[in-house]
This record gives C-alpha cells, sequence and structure tokens, in this order.
C-alpha cells in the first residue's frame, strides 16, 4: 500500500469516525431552521455552503447546500478564463471536507500559534518586536509589543487590504515583508488605535521565526494542525505564508481546531493551548481604541487575539461567543456559555448584509440548542 493511500485512508477513517458520532448526536437536535436558512441563502453565498456544528465531544450537525445558478457558473468561466485557474474548481461542490480558501479564518489560527510560545515561556505579550526584528527599531515601529501585533493596535496605517496581500505575496522571504512594514506610515502611537490589517500578524510571524530558527508553516503544522488532527489545513504555497489570510482548509478540518477552543486549549487528551491562553485571546482589545479600520461585516463586535468577540465583553472578562470569519464568507464561530463549536464555509465575495447573515445563523443555533435544555 502508498504512502498515499495510507494517508487517504486515514483521512477517510476520520470522517467516519466523525459521521458515526453525527448520526448518533443529530436526533437530539432539532436543526430544522438552519438547514432551511442554508437552503434560502445559498443564493446569496455564491451559490454554495457547508456546515458543521460540534457539541459534547462529537459533530451533531452537518449540511451542504449546492446551488450554482446560470449566472455564478458563467462568471465562474470568465474569471477561470482571466485568472488562468482551473474553472472546475472555482464550480466544483462545496462539502464539509473540500478544501478552499479560509482567508482572515487564519488569524484565529495565527493568533493561536503565537500563543504556543506565551504558554512555553519562550515569548510574552509586554515582548517589543524591534528585540527581534531590527529593522523596525530601525523605522521606529521597534517599541510595538506583541500584544498590539495580535490585537490588531499596532498604530500602523497598512494601506488597502489588495495592496497589502499583493506585496507579501510579491516577495520571496520574511525579510523583505518586514522590510515592506517597516516602510509603512504610523497613524497613532502603539496601543491607541485598532486597524484590522494584515501587518500585526505577519510582523509576529516573523518574530517567531527569527526567535525559533524555524518556518512559520512547519511551526503551525508542529504545533496548531499535528496536534488537533487538522490534515488538510496549510498556509498555501507561496514562498512566505500570509499568516492573516493565508489558509486552505475544510470545515471538518477547522472544526477540530475550534474544539479545542471550546474545551479551554485540549484535543483528544492533548494541551494544544493553555486555558489562561484561550481566555486571553477572548479578551476585548479594542474598546476604548480610535477605530482607524474595521469590515462592515463585523458590526460593533470588539476584538480579541485573532478572534472578533460578538458579546460586548469589555475589560478583562472572557467573552461568550467569539469568531474570525472570512472574506469569502466562511462564518467560524465558539459559543461558550451554550458549549458549542460551528462553521459555515462558503467562497463568495459578495458581503452584502453579511454581519446581520451571520447574526441571524447564529441565533438560530443557538436557539435549537436551548430548545433541547
Amino acid at each position: 500500500m502508498s504512502v498515499k493511500t495510507i494517508k487517504i485512508c486515514r483521512y477517510c477513517s476520520t470522517v467516519l469516525v466523525f459521521m458515526l458520532f453525527f448520526h448518533l448526536g443529530y436526533a437530539q437536535y432539532n436543526f430544522k431552521k438552519t438547514t432551511q436558512w442554508l437552503q434560502s441563502n445559498a443564493p446569496t453565498m455564491g451559490g454554495r455552503g457547508a456546515m458543521v456544528i460540534f457539541k459534547d465531544g462529537k459533530i451533531i450537525y452537518e449540511y451542504a447546500v449546492n446551488k450554482l445558478s446560470r449566472k455564478q457558473k458563467f462568471v465562474s468561466k470568465v474569471v477561470a478564463k482571466k485568472t488562468g485557474k482551473d474553472v472546475d474548481e472555482l464550480t466544483q461542490n462545496i462539502e464539509v471536507d473540500t478544501k478552499i480558501p479560509f482567508a482572515s479564518c487564519s488569524k484565529w489560527l495565527s493568533a493561536a500559534l503565537i500563543m504556543t510560545f506565551i504558554d512555553d515561556g519562550s515569548l510574552k505579550l509586554s515582548d517589543t518586536v524591534g528585540t527581534f526584528l531590527p529593522q523596525l527599531t530601525a523605522a521606529q515601529k521597534g517599541n510595538i509589543t506583541i500584544e498590539q501585533c495580535l490585537s490588531h493596535t499596532t498604530g500602523i496605517n497598512p494601506g488597502t487590504l489588495k495592496e497589502s496581500i499583493k506585496e507579501i505575496r510579491a516577495t520571496s522571504t520574511m525579510n523583505e515583508v518586514i522590510a515592506a512594514i517597516a516602510t509603512l506610515p504610523m497613524e497613532t502611537a502603539p496601543g491607541e488605535s485598532f486597524h484590522y490589517s494584515n501587518a500585526g500578524l505577519q510582523i509576529a510571524a516573523a518574530v517567531i521565526e527569527k526567535m525559533s530558527g524555524t518556518d512559520f508553516k512547519t511551526l503551525f503544522y508542529q504545533r496548531i494542525a499535528k496536534p488537533c488532527d487538522m490534515v488538510q489545513t496549510d498556509y498555501g504555497e507561496t514562498p512566505v505564508p500570509l499568516a492573516a489570510g493565508g489558509v486552505n482548509s475544510t470545515a471538518i478540518d477547522y472544526i477540530h481546531f475550534l474544539a479545542m477552543i471550546l474545551n479551554n486549549g485540549s484535543y483528544n487528551g492533548k494541551q494544544v493551548l493553555s486555558k489562561n491562553a484561550v481566555a486571553l485571546m477572548q479578551r476585548n482589545y479594542s474598546a476604548g481604541k480610535i477605530i482607524k479600520g474595521s469590515p462592515a461585516e463585523a458590526g460593533n463586535w470588539g476584538y480579541g487575539f485573532g478572534e472578533w468577540i460578538m458579546d460586548g465583553t469589555t475589560g478583562n472578562n472572557r467573552s461568550n461567543e467569539v469568531s474570525s470569519p472570512g472574506l469569502f464568507g466562511t462564518f467560524p464561530w465558539v459559543n461558550n456559555k451554550l458549549g458549542y463549536a460551528a462553521i459555515m464555509v462558503t467562497f463568495n465575495l459578495n458581503n452584502t448584509n453579511r454581519h446581520e447573515k451571520y447574526s441571524t445563523l447564529k441565533q438560530i443555533v443557538n436557539d435549537a440548542l436551548k430548545e433541547n435544555k
């Protein structure tokens, strides 16, 4: 039997185990309204989507809807022709095990990876980035802290998202990326403002590479993906990983990560993150800051480390509901109060009323779980 065949068999076994748990758990809950919501909203979510809900150690719901319209198929063909991408890939059905770009959902994963270094004592949230990256010190940005990098409060004016991504993808080393970030202007002093962007997490990614002597992708595999059994998750094949938005994953893989977060950093008996690290990630660090840049789909949510604070929590309190939605519409979240994690995966650039849709879907799931209590 080949190595490739063995890997496929292992993955299939994992899916079958989760399917078994799914059938055992599904009957306990009435997710009819959840399914109806997915079906009715599919046309405005790019025509395709899949959802998984995890609670009490098992998957209790999974569903996929694929209703690409003729117009959406035609647009996909045009995009494929212009970009040189495979049209079949752009129009493929999205199932719970379909691997697609997750965009800003990456931030949650990257922040968790940084927090493993906080846990082992090799890094502190109060450490300044100039200690590790002298080019930022030379650009008067050396006093930015790791905490500020994780919470988008560096004070750096990052420019547009499109420009930022293009710049990172045009580089061949992490040093080149940091050199480019060093040239960006400051819009406030570090810690005074909140600006959702790629800059902070990319700086933090460079820091852990520098201090560990290991590349970011390998660190992610060793410290997050492997212990969480994320067999189809990676940061792509670009020379420099985009820490804030480069992840490709599946609903099944990402729910493993969310299960770890829900279980205070533990996954299948392995302590991936400390309980304290998870709690620190779920505080609101944007409260009281000058808001310089925030996506419309976030509404009035606050921000922790790599994740949005959805319930208005402030101060040092831990949030009950956290999320890290992506540019293409994927919406993962954890509800600590009701004890569940969920992810809705899709691929669609139209973000019209996305915040309202997220809030409605979340409430429908909450209601379904409350009814069973």
